[in-house]
């Protein structure tokens, strides 16, 4: 859709493969053919970076950089409407990244965060029905960035205040000055943790129902899929009916471990323990799932995702979606086609294009250089 933000020009230097290259897009759907090692998700890594200022892959930036040199630049034109912005960065291999918003310096990496939203489906993304609840606790805070980058800071935060509590608690807290500084620690744990327990809370409440209508879409058919968001630190359940409280539980729980955290010398309580259990029809997807089920499951996360992000933030981000059709079978590759939202895609394959979709341009990638092939 020609209003919705989209990358509508990237360059690149020295950025993973690539030596240079400097490419167009237009605002539906583009292929990027290639074999395997070629450069197709280094493509949507940079496109990835320009959304949230890291690797989608969850590599450090050295990794970004290629091989033998200093730095990458990295340069995207996102165009939405009239509206045309220009996100500049040097990614560099040791030391501090340099990024420019239309030519002025960004004081913090996260205020990149609103320029362009991205969605992105790999392969990989069976994790998040298979795996253990880490998968599912990522993928619910990059959506809550996603759709209110404020909690990127709650986020940032309680990661500090935990790797602080943690180094505290492994030399033992020995006299009056550590306790009072694990005092201190625990209400700056309390204050982001809670911040960041609550938008989960409230976001777990907004999928329910596009998570569902995903899933019949993507299956065939209607089923019931549940997800409970469970905290040790609360007792039980928690839904947003208990928001009010959260802070008050997640207190007297650390008051409650503290001896417990002392001896073990580790950080028992807070948000990076939670799990949000998913289930299909009372059964738990994880261990009374079919394949095909978990995989639609996986589907249907993202896609509900994408479409609560266009609801809050009234754009739709663009799609990225990386070799995903090479792992379904025919009936899921053509319900995912049909149910694909509207505006910019970029679909990587090794393959062929999958049936149904009508491409405005295809490119083919091959050792970092790209041609354009219709």
């Amino acid at each position: 859709m020609p209003g919705e933000p989209h990358v509508a020009r990237l360059w690149l230097i020295d950025f993973r493969c690539f030596a240079q290259i400097d490419l167009s897009f237009g605002p539906g759907l583009t292929v990027l053919a290639g074999d395997n090692g070629q450069g197709k998700t280094s493509l949507l890594e940079a496109v990835g970076w320009a959304a949230r200022g890291r690797s989608f892959r969850g590599v450090p930036d050295a990794a970004l950089v290629r091989t033998g040199c200093e730095a990458a630049i990295l340069r995207a034109e996102v165009q939405a409407g009239e509206r045309t912005q220009l996100l500049e960065a040097e990614v560099r291999a040791v030391g501090r990244n340099r990024v420019l918003m239309n030519r002025h310096p960004l004081a913090r990496q996260r205020d990149l965060l609103g320029l362009v939203r991205v969605t992105v489906f790999s392969p990989d993304d069976l994790d998040l029905v298979k795996g253990g609840p880490s998968t599912r606790r990522t993928f619910l805070d990059e959506l809550l960035v996603a759709v209110a980058p404020r909690y990127e800071a709650a986020r940032v935060d309680f990661e500090r205040v935990l790797k602080q509590r943690n180094a505290l608690l492994r030399q033992g807290v020995r006299d009056d000055d550590d306790r009072a500084t694990l005092a201190v620690l625990d209400e700056q744990l309390v204050g982001s943790g809670g911040e960041l327990a609550r938008g989960r809370l409230r976001l777990v409440g907004r999928l329910a129902g596009p998570l569902e209508s995903a899933y019949a879409g993507l299956a065939g058919a209607p089923s019931v899929i549940a997800g409970t968001y469970l905290a040790e630190w609360a007792g039980g359940p928690l839904d947003e009916s208990r928001v009010a409280a959260v802070d008050d539980l997640l207190r007297a729980a650390l008051e409650t471990s503290r001896r417990s955290e002392i001896e073990r010398r580790l950080t028992l309580v807070g948000p990076h323990r939670d799990e949000w259990a998913l289930s299909i029809d009372s059964r738990d997807s994880r261990t009374h799932a079919s394949q095909g089920e978990q995989r639609s499951l996986a589907l249907a996360l993202r896609l509900a995702g994408h479409d609560l992000c266009r609801e809050l933030t009234g754009s739709a981000p663009v799609l990225l979606l990386d070799d995903v059709f090479s792992e379904l079978d025919a009936s899921r590759a053509g319900a995912l086609v049909a149910h694909l939202p509207a505006g910019q895609t970029l679909l990587t394959t090794a393959g062929g294009e999958p049936p149904g979709i009508h491409p405005e341009r295809r490119l083919r990638i091959e050792a970092g250089v790209v041609e354009e092939t219709g």
